[in-house]
């Protein structure tokens, strides 16, 4: 009986043996084996956040063709280029078809009045030819130069830019020369933009007011210049 008893024993033991070793196996890892990285999952009631479009560089939208100039813009241009003594500019903006008129007071004498291509103006700076543009009201003496000085006396002859008073198709300065701008140049097919400076110099009163207008053809939505007229005040 005690050996039946002592050999019962040996056989728990020897199964627990067993037990014990197949579960200290199950549990180490092999060392050969790589571990995996787990990837993080969102939560089961939140969907994937969608970007901001906010946070995204928005694309840049293709720019809308621009618009012709306006007259007031037009002008602003030209009258720079006056500053400068640029004709090369100026030109740029000078009708193909009618070409620029230079009229050193308000009346504009379509007969006598200098008139030059656009292809003339650009180079006038070098021109020295001298023209007769006109006469000197009062005393009737021809007023005949090259262009560059007539520039100088009846173009931009006072600081227009920064002095100058702007209006659009509205005379500013009146003097006793007939102004019949608007007869020669009639606003259903042209505009005009007027720089006026109502005086330079204090003590004589207004007596030295100076105008430069700036005649432009109305081309659709478009503006080609035809016309310089200068004018200032006169006995």
């Amino acid at each position: 009986m005690n050996n039946v008893k002592k050999l019962l024993l040996l056989v728990l033991i020897s199964v627990l043996l067993v037990l014990a070793a197949c579960t200290n196996t199950t549990n180490e890892a092999p060392n050969n084996v790589p571990k995996q990285e787990e990837q993080p999952q969102p939560p089961r009631n939140e969907q994937p956040k969608e970007s901001d479009p906010e946070d995204t560089p928005a694309e840049e939208e293709a720019p809308e063709e621009g618009t012709p100039p306006t007259a007031l813009e037009s002008a602003k241009t030209v009258i720079t280029a006056l500053e400068r003594g640029d004709m090369s500019t100026v030109a740029n903006w000078v009708s193909r078809d009618k070409g620029l008129r230079f009229s050193p007071y308000a009346y504009v004498d379509l007969k006598k009045d200098v008139h030059f291509s656009k292809d003339e103006v650009a180079g006038l700076m070098e021109d020295t030819t001298s023209y007769v543009w006109r006469a000197f009201p009062g005393n009737g003496e021809l007023i005949e130069m090259p262009y560059s000085e007539y520039h100088q006396k009846f173009v931009y002859d006072a600081d227009f830019i920064n002095k100058g008073e702007i209006s659009l198709n509205t005379v500013s300065g009146e003097s006793t020369t007939l102004n019949n701008l608007n007869k020669v140049y009639p606003q259903e097919s042209y505009a005009f933009v007027e720089y006026h400076i109502s005086g330079i110099d204090p003590t004589v009163e207004g007596m030295d007011w100076r105008s430069l207008r700036l005649v432009f053809e109305k081309i659709g939505q478009d503006h080609a210049l035809v016309g310089i007229i200068h004018d200032q005040w006169t006995p």
